[in-house]
């Protein structure tokens, strides 16, 4: 064989030796093809209800009593809120909020002081409770005819976060409740408060006349300069017909306390008497 041409086969084999092969790339794949891919979860199973909450699975504080008190009322409240409107025995809120290591002392505690004076547990016999809800709502009929009161009453609406904490299923029950009430954001903290929609005071107003009532703003102004800009427009506003106290009012004027006339002794005596008590040199 050449030279020439051994050297070349030899360079040509190094070379080739040297470079990755394709039966190595689909080894590769194949592997990771093997290995078993992680299984999508399905929405239902990653949204969990937020009272939906597993006390077995968490550790509990067993050591401070004021975690404790308030693990056994959260659960309380989260049990009303699925429905259980039922007392339950205190051994039994234990097994569930896993609290059955609980030391003796914080127990007696819990029994004696802690549940029976706290305002959020209702004590229906010696060791059975349930949680007091601030509104006795247990449907929805029951929250809309404590809408209807506070509206015929004038009582105004219901936080939305107190009616959701007395109502089971409270979600569901705003769904089906529909426009026969309304939410309105509180200004000052912006927490949702809930009204009875009265549909037989509802009357049809012009799109136009909204548009227009919605443009016009009178922030910074008085109603001395709103009513003197509707004379100006020859627009006839009703009075105001309630009484106006004047700012200036007039003081009283202080009473004089008048002195009591002295009373004279030997009066009758007058014209015999003399007085000596400044005597004339």
């Amino acid at each position: 064989m050449d030279p020439a041409l051994k050297k070349q086969h030899d360079v040509f084999k190094k070379k080739a030796s040297s470079m990755p092969t394709v039966e190595a790339k689909q080894t590769k794949r194949s592997v990771e093809s093997s290995k078993p891919r992680p299984t999508k979860k399905t929405k239902t199973e990653t949204s969990a209800k937020p009272h939906e909450f597993d006390y077995k699975a968490v550790a509990a504080p067993t050591d401070n009593k004021f975690a404790v008190l308030a693990r056994v009322v959260k659960y309380l409240k989260s049990r009303h809120q699925e429905g259980g409107s039922e007392a339950i025995h205190i051994k039994d809120i234990l097994d569930e909020t896993n609290l059955l290591s609980l030391a003796p002392r914080i127990e007696h505690w819990l029994i004696t002081e802690a549940l029976t004076n706290n305002p959020k547990v209702e004590v229906i016999k010696e060791g059975m409770y349930k949680f007091r809800p601030i509104y006795d709502i247990r449907d929805r009929k029951g929250l809309l005819s404590l809408l209807s009161q506070n509206y015929d009453r004038g009582y105004g609406g219901v936080l939305a976060e107190e009616a959701e904490e007395s109502l089971p299923n409270f979600a569901k029950a705003i769904k089906v409740l529909g426009d026969q009430i309304f939410t309105v954001a509180r200004p000052s903290d912006k927490k949702q408060v809930l009204f009875y929609n009265d549909k037989s005071v509802a009357l049809p107003v012009d799109e136009e006349i909204k548009k227009l009532w919605r443009s016009v703003t009178v922030e910074g102004v008085d109603e001395r300069k709103i009513e003197d800009y509707l004379q100006k427009h020859n627009i006839v506003a009703m009075p105001d017909l309630a009484v106006k106290k004047s700012s200036s009012q007039k003081r009283k004027k202080a009473v004089s306390k008048k002195l009591k006339p002295f009373k004279t002794h030997n009066e009758h005596l007058g014209d015999i008497l003399q007085d000596y008590s400044e005597k004339q040199t």
